[in-house]
């Protein structure tokens, strides 16, 4: 039996400080912050701080030591973060892995549009090879880690008659189980309907083990094919118990109601929690009289909304001259409205978008500025956008910091997520199951004024 003690951690902005201890990989008490024997660990609350508002460095060494239990017992390892910030794991709803690491390739997207990005993704989805793909996901996966990422939910493009993408990362999501949790949907980048055998592939899909179903009503030809396509791919997910997420809506059209077809399916099907609208973008072009009316049909579903506002900022509303359009779904209201809403960073480096770290603080920095949600409140719980909102989304079990639970979390360098926002915290640690995933230190500064 392993005993580990992490001391002095503000979970969740709480306004204490606790200490954690783990046994064998599982949270088995949450307590407050006091002295252990033996320690020299400096007392509860009493970390300095530098100029530009960071905590100061606490050492990446654990210190050895016992809390007060019996004198057979083995002694526990102990690590004080000095007051730093817990959370749990950060939760990746939306991304594309296969698609990562290839802007440029056969030629970047000039327009900055979606559809001259799935022109351009065809083109490049000739030349994949497994190992092509495994490369550059892996790529990608380390950056998210690095940015305190441990659940990763990819879309995956089975357009594809030998869908390679999605082969190499189905070994990719076996060989990772143990460290990062990897769900996979089957994603029809070019259709259901309107794509050759389009049907068949996303059955082929099902049928090799992904985890959610996907589709994109809004790229079929028609009205006809949008319904149809929803039609088939929730009846897929029915006989196949598997999750949805559907590309929603992803256009500046406000004639684009493909979310009413899902969310009535969701509803009269009772899936709706296992149900995922992503992007909904034409949300930012619907009238009111229509948004409130569909608002009754969306609590009732009981689905799922998952934003991107990075991308979405910068693909949506390239035809508008002014007024612009900020390309966004409606994350104020959904939210208000007690609708399930997360964040996702949707594309790193890709023809969709040149830029992109994994880093899904940036993601919630942007979002909260084009969504207008700078209130104190909304800042101080906006982390809940890629945390517990997005283990919602995933349709995780066992998540969060509570006793039972794995000891899944992550440190940052700052004392309130606030602080770690502003600052660009780094992630000090990333524990999965209790042992380390990823850690860094704090930099040393010096200022010469």
């Amino acid at each position: 039996m392993s005993t580990q003690i992490f001391r002095n951690l503000r979970v969740e902005n709480a306004e204490h400080l606790s200490d954690i201890t783990v046994t064998d990989g599982v949270i088995t008490a949450i307590t407050p912050a006091g002295p252990v024997a033996g320690s020299a660990a400096s007392p509860a609350g009493t970390g300095s701080r530098d100029g530009a508002g960071s905590p100061a460095p606490v050492s990446g060494t654990p210190v050895s030591g016992t809390t007060a239990q019996p004198s057979h017992a083995p002694a526990a390892t102990v690590r004080d973060f000095g007051g730093r910030l817990a959370l749990p794991p950060i939760v990746e709803s939306h991304v594309h892995l296969d698609t990562t690491m290839t802007e440029g390739d056969p030629h970047p997207n000039e327009s900055g549009t979606l559809f001259e990005g799935i022109e351009i993704w065809s083109q490049r989805k000739a030349k994949l090879t497994v190992e092509d793909v495994k490369e550059r996901a892996m790529r990608a996966i380390r950056q998210q880690v690095r940015f305190g990422i441990q659940y990763i939910r990819s879309h995956v493009d089975i357009n594809d008659p030998n869908l390679t993408a999605l082969r190499a990362l189905l070994e990719l999501r076996e060989e990772l189980r143990d460290r990062v949790t990897l769900q996979l949907v089957a994603f029809p980048q070019e259709g259901i309907e309107s794509y050759p055998h389009g049907r068949e592939l996303l059955r082929t899909a099902a049928e090799l083990g992904v985890d959610a179903i996907g589709a994109i009503p809004h790229y079929e030809f028609t009205r006809e094919y949008s319904v149809s396509s929803l039609n088939y791919a929730v009846g897929l997910a029915q006989e196949f118990n598997l999750l949805m997420d559907v590309h929603c809506d992803e256009i500046d059209d406000g004639a684009s109601r493909g979310l009413e077809t899902l969310a009535t399916r969701a509803y009269e099907a009772g899936i709706g929690e296992k149900v995922t609208a992503s992007h909904t973008t034409a949300m930012h072009s619907y009238n009111n009289a229509y948004f409130i009316r569909l608002l009754r049909l969306l609590k009732m579903s009981g689905i799922n909304f998952v934003s991107n506002p990075m991308v979405n900022t910068h693909l949506q509303g390239r035809t508008d001259t002014y007024p612009k359009r900020r390309g966004v779904t409606r994350v104020k209201e959904l939210t208000e409205a007690g609708i399930n809403v997360s964040f996702g960073q949707d594309d790193i480096v890709d023809p969709w978008n040149p830029l992109g770290t994994g880093s899904l603080r940036d993601v919630t920095l942007i979002g909260l500025y084009v969504t207008q949600m700078m209130g104190a409140s909304q800042i101080d719980h906006s982390y809940r956008f890629i945390t517990h909102n997005g283990a919602r989304t995933l349709h995780l079990p066992d998540y969060g910091i509570k006793v039972g639970n794995p000891a899944n979390f992550i440190v940052l360098g700052a004392q309130s997520w606030r602080e770690a926002l502003a600052f660009h915290a780094p992630v000090l640690a990333s524990y999965r199951r209790g042992e380390l995933l990823f850690e860094s230190t704090e930099p040393e500064r010096a200022w010469h004024l």
